[in-house]
């Protein structure tokens, strides 16, 4: 009675007042019995302070380098430290790299690293060092970040006078410079940061080692000290501990040299065998191909050429003189153009130079002018790196071309996944839902790390505005909101639901899910009862028609977007609140649910009263009915606004029909939802065509979209990664937390199929194999875990561990 006591001092009409009491009464009664967060004491204050060179101004591009003197006495058996940096960092001990940091993150949940040094350290004197480089005002979009700062504070086994003060020393290198030009040079958006200038003679090579003398160097200048995630006032950082892996780094050679000018270049050079050299006042220029596209530390190992300039560029193919791709593995008549990075010699022998940040590419091409010395290129290879994954997945079939496909989805996924998942590894570097959605899926099903999957959702959770909608990528420094990314973080959190038994985690998120649920009933237009105009980008996928309008400043809009009745927009919102009331049921809020459900269905009603066209048998994008697309009528099977065979016979339709407005690659993950969902799963691998063109052009990651594409490398065409495991072997969740398991498979035109999935409880294999309406094999599940299995309308019960399948 105290809130009613405080709203009756204002002049409130009494009306009014009564619909804000029971909407204090509903929400309370609403989000009472969600799962709270972990209930935890306020963490104890750190002691190390953020710290920085001093006379410099850190918000400029900036690479520094902090060293630490330490001396012991006896080797330890524990010697925690947590460290961070702005905006990345490299840390040492002794020479050796132990981490790199500090993960992606916000201002809010700056991620910090927690790193066991013992192993590292000896009696005597040890080193602890770290680069730090902040790119400043250019810096690359996904990083968000205030100044450049490094961050040590003692841990267990670890003495307080090693943490980060006055009593670090700092030198900001000058040797780099940064490197602009890739946009102009690529005419498209790359916003990856610029590339690097170096001179070598500016260079303090050595410094991470022990042995380097830093008497010279001045006493760092201390910022703020540190604090812990809801503790203090006023804060720079608030620090979390990180949540994912250290990145893996292994060693990569290249393949081949394709193409020389200048030089003579031996044909063991790449495998790590003889050099070459181009003599003084002398051009070169030398191709090398890794053989397939990668992500990796470029490593170049210069001896002399003092007064020389070696430009190393990366690209993931070579173009023609129309800038045209084409078959990937050509190289005649065709140049690169691409990133680049400019090493500078200084005529030192074998001096390393690697650039601070990794680069993705098939070809590089070095450029090398000399001046009035010759310089010697002893190595070049590289030092692959990104997110641990370990494929723990497989699938197998008669038709060896699927296994390609395979492989290559499976290495495409791996290029878009660091310490946050992204869209693609060449351009952008961004963690889009769009994209995490399908990523996220393949991630449970072939490695079975659900962390990178947790992450994602916590960090658009995070990125949510005012109004209720996430971002449609975090991190970013530049805010950018998808509306109906939105709702595909919605589906995101029903399926780590349903694939894994966290109820606190999903719990915690469902104040989110009514928020971007709200913002979009909000906008229901009564007249019509289908979405209205909706503010932002309502981004659904590329297709030739829904190009980028400067004008509006958005492109993959469907008919309507933006001025209301979009049957693709307002079925979305259909298929999400379908979902979402999945969830609030299975916490307790039926009332949350009925309504969701209830709204989701009159969504669906009113797309079937104003979009269907009865005349082609197919949903129109908008009420006018003059505009058909594929995304309309898959949307429409999804959100069950056709069912049974008239579901079946839309969706046959819609595939087949060329005069709509056509799915690319990132959409046809829908279309093969849909497909499915109408009971036409055996039609999946006649669908995967595009990707056996993308083979037959060289690719070896699959594109953005088809010819002429952008990106090489993009995370959304890896999706048979998941659904050959989901749709032919049929491996899918029959009830939340993967507690039990539905096994439906769909051979089409294959006559054996193996499948593996790590289970959370185990490895879940099918091995079958059919013959005509026969099918034959077995299926294995983990300790546990029960299921059904599905073949032409019968149905046999799966206990735990391995059972013989004959129908």
């Amino acid at each position: 009675m105290k809130m009613l006591s405080l709203l009756c001092r204002g002049a409130m009409p009494a009306a009014r007042l009564l619909l804000v009491f029971l909407s204090v009464v509903s929400a309370t009664r609403v989000w009472a019995n969600f799962d709270p967060a972990p209930s935890e004491a306020r963490p104890e204050k750190w002691q190390a302070r953020w710290i920085t060179a001093p006379d410099v101004d850190p918000r400029d591009y900036g690479v520094y380098h902090f060293r630490k003197h330490v001396a012991l006495t006896a080797k330890p058996e524990k010697f925690v430290v947590h460290v961070s940096g702005d905006a990345r960092y490299r840390f040492f001990v002794n020479g050796t790299s132990v981490a790199i940091g500090p993960g992606a993150g916000d201002l809010m949940h700056w991620n910090y690293d927690t790193i066991d040094l013992a192993p590292y350290l000896r009696v005597g004197d040890n080193v602890l060092a770290a680069v730090v480089w902040h790119f400043g005002p250019e810096r690359p979009m996904s990083q968000i970040s205030l100044q450049a700062g490094f961050l040590l504070q003692a841990g267990e086994g670890a003495p307080a006078e090693i943490n980060t003060s006055e009593s670090w020393k700092v030198l900001r290198n000058p040797a780099y410079s940064p490197l602009y030009g890739a946009s102009e040079r690529l005419r498209t958006y790359i916003v990856i940061g610029p590339g690097e200038d170096v001179r070598a003679e500016a260079m303090p090579w050595g410094w991470e080692q022990p042995t380097f003398d830093d008497r010279n160097w001045p006493a760092a200048r201390s910022l703020v000290r540190a604090e812990l995630h809801g503790v203090g006032t006023g804060i720079d950082w608030w620090l979390v501990p990180r949540a994912v892996p250290q990145p893996e780094e292994t060693l990569q050679r290249l393949q081949s040299v394709r193409r020389a000018t200048g030089v003579s270049v031996p044909e063991n050079f790449v495998q790590g065998g003889a050099g070459f050299t181009v003599p003084a006042r002398g051009k070169a220029t030398v191709l090398l191909d890794q053989g397939f596209n990668t992500n990796a530390y470029p490593k170049l190992k210069v001896s002399g050429g003092r007064g020389a300039t070696i430009t190393l560029s990366y690209a993931e193919a070579l173009v023609d003189a129309q800038r045209q791709k084409g078959n990937r593995n050509e190289v005649e008549g065709r140049t690169l153009v691409g990133f680049s990075d400019v090493y500078r010699p200084d005529g030192g022998r074998a001096r390393e130079y690697s650039p601070l940040w990794y680069r993705t590419f098939r070809y590089v091409e070095l450029e090398i002018e000399t001046g009035d010395e010759a310089v010697t290129i002893d190595d070049f290879h590289g030092v692959f790196t990104g997110y641990p994954f370990e494929e723990k997945g497989n699938f197998r079939s008669d038709d060896a071309e699927l296994a390609k496909i395979w492989d290559i989805g499976w290495h495409t996924a791996r290029l878009c996944e660091f310490e946050t998942y992204m869209d693609c590894p060449y351009y952008e570097q961004l963690q889009y839902v769009g994209d995490t959605r399908i990523q996220a899926l393949i991630s449970l099903y072939v490695s079975g790390d659900d962390r990178l999957m947790r992450q994602a959702i916590e960090h658009y959770d995070n990125s949510r505005i005012a109004e209720g909608l996430t971002q449609s990528r975090y991190p970013s420094r530049q805010p950018q909101i998808i509306n109906t990314f939105s709702l595909f973080w919605v589906d995101m959190v029903h399926d780590y639901w349903m694939h894994r038994d966290d109820r606190a985690f999903v719990g915690r998120r469902l104040v989110g899910v009514s928020g971007v649920l709200d913002w979009f009933q909000r906008r229901i237009d009564p007249r019509t009862g289908l979405l209205g105009g909706l503010p932002y980008w309502t981004f659904v996928d590329w297709p030739a028609e829904w190009a980028w309008n400067d004008d509006i400043g958005a492109g993959g809009e469907p008919p309507g977007a933006g001025t209301g009745g979009s049957s693709v927009a307002t079925l979305q919102l259909a298929i999400t609140l379908r979902r979402a009331a999945e969830l609030f049921d299975a916490y307790d809020k039926p009332d949350v649910a009925k309504r969701y459900r209830e709204r989701g269905a009159a969504l669906c009603e009113a797309v079937r009263a104003r979009c269907w066209n009865e005349s082609r048998r197919l949903f129109a994008d908008t009420p006018e009915q003059k505009i058909f697309s594929q995304h309309a009528n898959i949307f429409a099977v999804l959100a069950g606004a056709v069912t049974g065979d008239e579901a079946r016979d839309l969706i046959q339709r819609t595939e087949a029909d060329k005069s709509l407005t056509q799915a690319t690659y990132y959409f046809r993950f829908y279309l093969h939802r849909a497909m499915k969902h109408a009971g036409l799963g055996d039609e999946y691998v006649r669908l995967l065509q595009p990707w056996r063109d993308m083979i037959k052009l060289g690719l070896t990651t699959f594109a953005e979209r088809q010819d002429p594409t952008r990106s090489d490398c993009h995370a959304w065409s890896s999706s048979p990664n998941y659904e050959l495991l989901a749709t032919v072997c049929g491996i899918e969740p029959d009830s939340p937390g993967f507690k039990s398991v539905r096994v439906e498979p769909h051979f089409g035109p294959l006559n054996k199929i193996e499948g593996t999935i790590p289970h959370p409880a185990g490895l879940l294999t099918v091995k079958l194999e059919r013959a005509g309406d026969r099918v034959r094999g077995t299926v294995t599940l983990p300790q546990g875990v029960s299921g059904r299995f599905l073949w032409r309308g019968r149905e046999l019960a799966l206990p735990s561990g391995q059972q013989t399948i004959d129908l």
